[in-house]
């Protein structure tokens, strides 16, 4: 059986593992929070809405936020587009942007950052 899913498994065209190049990046560098930088893209999930005040502090503080709504999009819609709401009025307050990107994800941009669409 391990030899069949070795067979399913993606080689990239010089024969390398795609799924063992993926899961390694950023692990060369050690632990890239300590490093400085002016922008970070912060990764959240909006279980609940009390999870919206600290997106809302990451983007004021120039960061971008991927959040990842798909917890309380299968829990509660109704919240969910209370804090997508309240998302939308602070992203409009800083003149940043924000977008849905999948039916799991949303981009959240600090001021002067705008989506393509």
């Amino acid at each position: 059986m391990a030899g069949f899913m070795d067979k399913l498994r993606v080689k990239s065209e010089d024969g390398e593992d795609v799924e063992e190049i993926l899961n390694q990046l950023g692990l060369e560098d050690g632990d890239l929070m300590q490093e400085e930088a002016d922008t970070w893209v912060k990764v959240a999930t909006l279980k609940n809405i009390s999870d919206v005040e600290k997106i809302e502090e990451d983007l004021r503080e120039g960061n971008l936020v991927l959040l990842n709504i798909e917890q309380m999009y299968k829990k509660n819609k109704v919240k969910l587009r209370q804090s997508i709401s309240q998302l939308k009025s602070t992203v409009s307050d800083i003149n940043g942007d924000i977008a849905r990107l999948s039916k799991e994800q949303v981009l959240a941009t600090p001021s002067g950052t705008k989506i393509e669409r």
